[in-house]
């Protein structure tokens, strides 16, 4: 059974349950596995032509080992991956060129990438707390898309109150109304006067206030969660095993701004998935192609975008990477987190860096570029691309126009979002504003429910408190 330690060394031999209630680790670190469970050629074979269930269950249950029981882990998959998702395949791949592909991750509830991941968290959680007899307060930070994730995967848990913080001002109307026009007892909606930045220091604040973490039994639902890491590693096996299995690689094209969905790819390869390259696309708040480029993660102001779920300068789950780079050597890990925490910026040795440029490969991609990324995508193939999805593709092929790049090596771009949660973006790029799918037509009439609150630590808290319920 695969056992976790956290990336600053304070938490050591913790099972699945354990860093699934936790979400952030006590020390203030992010769990990870202290080895990788191995997927061989052979199992990739079997896996070829198997539902999405399946290969779900084969790659995540190692992860959990004996915390839960095998049928009953089986039955949620099922029960999620059946009934959740549009589409017979889940995550399908479209050709919208020779050899380039979309991999569509909006056929969930909330149209978007981080459905994947939460609904299945969502149950996980409720299934552990009925079994012990607990309930949690679960607190997250959102940039647009797993605030909706998060509430609608945990709105009917008996076991849970959910408390989202989202920028005020700064998500697609679409992106707010489908976390604010959900009225359910357990959930609610904090309008942070902040950036997402401002949302997720104060989620982690309260993380690392141990007396109020006690006090409300906190937990997490952002990709600090690594039950949020684990899922997605999913539909990165998928899609090889439906373009090549375990005798060819492609590559993945990921829009990523906290650097969670591309390290759910990053661990597929570490568990043996045939991964040619990994390509981030990095919108003008480009704290991630500045650091590949350079050697020092340095943060600067946030600037809104046409892709506002990217427009991050701290990406939290980078630092797991950064704890497999520095081979978990978790005190200068500790160190440079501190580092980064007092000065806003940290440099890694030549040597880290002709590593990590090895296994990673980043661009970036401005409002103009995206739109015009939007407008040839849909010129050329008649496929709507959100704008979010237009950085990730941007980055793939400014990948394969590089001198000596495979052009034989598949290329998946994934497409994060639905083109319908950011309309406005769409219509401007090339002129058709897309519509929502029919669950969520009359989005735009329904009544909203959100608290705006101060940037202020203690004015949240006091907020959760008061709200939170108790067994």
């Amino acid at each position: 059974m695969v056992q976790y330690f956290s990336t600053r060394g304070g938490a050591d031999n913790q099972n699945f349950t354990d860093v699934l209630l936790q979400g952030l680790a006590p020390d203030g670190g992010l769990f990870i596995p202290k080895e990788w469970p191995a997927l061989t050629p052979a199992d990739l074979e079997q896996l070829k032509g198997k539902s999405y269930a399946d290969v779900a269950y084969h790659v995540t249950s190692p992860f959990i080992g004996d915390c839960i029981a095998p049928d009953a882990f089986r039955q949620i998959l099922s029960d999620i991956y059946t009934n959740q998702f549009e589409h017979a395949e889940v995550a399908p791949l479209v050709e919208i060129a020779p050899n380039k592909y979309v991999m569509e991750l909006f056929h969930g509830p909330t149209l978007a990438f981080k459905d994947y991941a939460l609904q299945l968290l969502g149950r996980l959680f409720d299934h552990v707390l009925e079994q012990r007899g607990e309930r949690v307060t679960i607190v997250g930070a959102t940039s647009g898309d797993t605030g909706s994730a998060a509430i609608e995967a945990c709105r009917h848990c008996k076991n849970i109150d959910i408390f989202i913080l989202h920028p005020e001002g700064r998500t697609s109307e679409v992106q707010r109304r489908q976390m604010t026009t959900i009225d359910a007892p357990n959930v609610f909606n904090i309008a942070l006067d902040g950036t997402f930045d401002d949302c997720q220091n104060m989620v982690k604040a309260m993380f690392n206030d141990k007396d109020f973490r006690d006090d409300v039994t906190l937990s997490a639902v952002n990709s600090i969660n690594w039950a949020r890491i684990m899922a997605q590693i999913v539909y990165y096996v998928t899609a090889s095993l439906s373009l090549s299995g375990a005798s060819k690689k492609v590559s993945f094209a990921v829009p990523t701004g906290n650097f969670g969905n591309i390290y759910a790819a990053y661990s597929a390869r570490q568990m043996g998935l045939p991964v040619h390259q990994l390509i981030i696309g990095s919108n003008r708040n480009d704290i991630l192609t500045r650091f590949f480029e350079t050697g020092t993660m340095s943060t600067g102001g946030v600037e809104p975008s046409l892709s506002p779920s990217m427009d991050i300068q701290i990406s939290s789950n980078f630092e797991r990477y950064l704890c497999g780079l520095l081979d978990h050597d978790t005190e200068r890990l500790s160190s440079l987190m501190n580092e980064f925490k007092d000065k806003g910026s940290f440099t890694l040795s030549d040597a880290e860096m002709t590593k990590a440029r090895t296994e990673f490969s980043a661009y970036r991609c401005n409002d103009e570029k995206t739109m015009q990324m939007m407008k040839n995508c849909y010129q050329d193939t008649g496929y709507i691309l959100d704008p979010h999805t237009a950085v990730g593709m941007s980055a793939g092929l400014s990948a394969y126009a590089q001198a000596g790049a495979d052009q034989s090596v598949p290329l998946i771009s994934l497409a994060c979002a639905h083109p319908a949660k950011f309309p406005d973006a769409v219509e401007k790029a090339i002129g058709v504003r897309p519509s929502l799918p029919e669950h969520l037509a009359d989005l735009y009439e329904r009544k909203e429910f959100v608290t705006p609150l101060e940037n202020d630590l203690s004015i949240v808290q006091k907020f959760v408190r008061e709200h939170r319920q108790q067994l």
